[in-house]
């Protein structure tokens, strides 16, 4: 069977469209990354506002000491150890604002250690 020029050009859009349809953004995960740095006592930033069901990369780092980075509401429960970065993808599945606690004790002032996200 010999296929024609215009036929070929068919296939060849029909596969394009495929791929593009099939692929929707990047491949390699949410596009908004968020950097997080945590050390003795406070996260920097300490509120952060996300969107509703946007995917985000938290990239977290610490300064000092082993921190924990824990929010039972979003799902979270990292360690940030000093020298080393953690990523995590969350994905806010409700509104409203969520507490996040260093739950690993670093020191006199670990209890007040939080910080916020705000989902819109």
């Amino acid at each position: 069977m010999r296929r024609t020029r215009g036929t070929q050009m068919l296939v060849l859009a029909a596969l394009v469209l495929g791929a593009a349809v099939a692929s929707p953004g990047r491949a390699d995960g949410p596009e908004r990354v968020v950097a997080i740095t945590a050390h003795r006592f406070e996260f920097v930033p300490n509120e952060v506002t996300l969107r509703l069901g946007e995917p985000v990369r938290l990239r977290l780092r610490s300064e000092d000491v082993v921190h924990g980075f824990f929010s039972r509401d979003l799902g979270l429960d990292e360690v940030i150890e000093p020298g080393r970065t953690t990523e995590v993808v969350v994905t806010p599945g409700k509104a409203g604002h969520f507490t996040v606690i260093c739950d690993h004790f670093c020191g006199a002032g670990h209890g007040n250690m939080k910080m916020t996200f705000v989902v819109e």
